[in-house]
């Protein structure tokens, strides 16, 4: 027996409503399950959103439990960060302090998070809370300096014409 949709919409609300929408995967969503509404099959409404009929019974079940905003596609939400508000807090105070030089690398940065608040961070996620906390990376070599003319005298080494 099929999930039954709800009963405050129907075709025509679902179809202005995927007419209004910028999202274009909850427009396809919301078309499939107009389909539905006006009474096609469930194996029609996965032909027409191109899915399976467990995608169909998933959107089925997202849009009746949060209406037409269930059927948007949500950032998920990743693994949580290494670094707590207090580890930033140590490494803030240990940059503002001088403890750590402006000049460090990135793999310096880690390093240190490692060795004194006992955090293993990569080097990419180092870079990314200290941006998110209002840190550039410093320049830790310098190049060195372009030879100049005196230094470096251009010779001819061909004949001049007459």
């Amino acid at each position: 027996m099929p999930i039954p949709l709800r009963t405050d919409f129907d075709a025509p609300t679902l179809r202005a409503a995927a007419r209004r929408t910028k999202d274009a995967p909850q427009a396809r969503r919301l078309l499939a399950l107009a389909a539905i509404y006006d009474g096609a099959a469930r194996s029609e409404a996965a032909k027409i959103g191109d899915v399976t009929l467990q995608i169909v019974r998933d959107w089925v079940t997202k849009f009746n439990a949060n209406g037409p905003d269930g059927l948007i596609d949500r950032k998920p939400p990743g693994q949580p960060s290494r670094l707590n508000d207090e580890h930033r807090a140590a490494i803030a105070r240990a940059i503002d302090a001088g403890a750590i030089p402006a000049s460090w690398r990135i793999v310096d940065f880690c390093k240190w998070t490692l060795d004194t608040l006992g955090v293993v961070v990569a080097k990419q996620t180092m870079s990314r809370e200290l941006r998110a906390m209002g840190y550039r990376k410093g320049v830790s070599r310098r190049r060195p300096a372009a030879p100049t003319k005196a230094s470096h005298p251009v010779k001819k080494t061909s004949v001049p014409r007459e």
